[in-house]
């Protein structure tokens, strides 16, 4: 009995020391970049005491812009209010976004299930992958395919804008 008890307490303190050993690193202060890179954003400097300087080094420099334009609540709702009274068929607009709503929720189960199926998202990142080697090949390598997809892309604007 006397053994386990010194057994016990040996692992304990072993797990305790190993703990103690254990410690969280911050990353290394990084000096503030130099005035010749291509954006130089105006940086603001406080004065710290030598403690509060290493324990809060990596929160050392802030950048802020000087273009900042604050966004007013008052015309973000004047301007939607606007726009919704300038819309003719309002049952309409609200079909058509809680169609939406439901649609992005059932696609949401949809991936999940999916994604929970164990070799299946494995498989399916394979066919993206594979898919995306082909359209490169086919359509984005060569200058010729280039212009096809090009023109493609071009009829299918027309044909959905309905010009053609």
């Amino acid at each position: 009995m006397a053994s386990t008890v010194i057994a016990a307490a040996a692992s304990s303190s072993m797990a305790a020391s190993a703990i103690r050993a254990t410690r969280c690193y911050a990353l290394p202060y990084l000096p503030p970049r130099s005035a010749s890179s291509s954006q130089s954003f105006p940086i603001k400097q406080v004065s710290l005491t030598a403690s509060e300087s290493r324990r809060l080094a990596p929160f050392h420099t802030r950048a802020s812009s000087s273009e900042e334009s604050p966004v007013d609540a008052n015309e973000i709702f004047t301007d939607l209010k606007e726009k919704w009274d300038g819309v003719e068929n309002k049952s309409t607009v609200i079909i058509y976004g809680g169609g939406a709503l439901v649609a992005v929720w059932l696609s949401s189960i949809l991936i999940g299930a999916v994604n929970s199926v164990p070799l299946l998202p494995k498989i399916l990142e394979l066919v993206g992958l594979g898919y995306t080697g082909w359209f490169v090949y086919r359509y984005l390598l060569f200058k010729s395919s280039r212009k096809e997809l090009a023109t493609d892309i071009e009829a299918l604007k027309k044909k959905i804008a309905g010009t053609e």
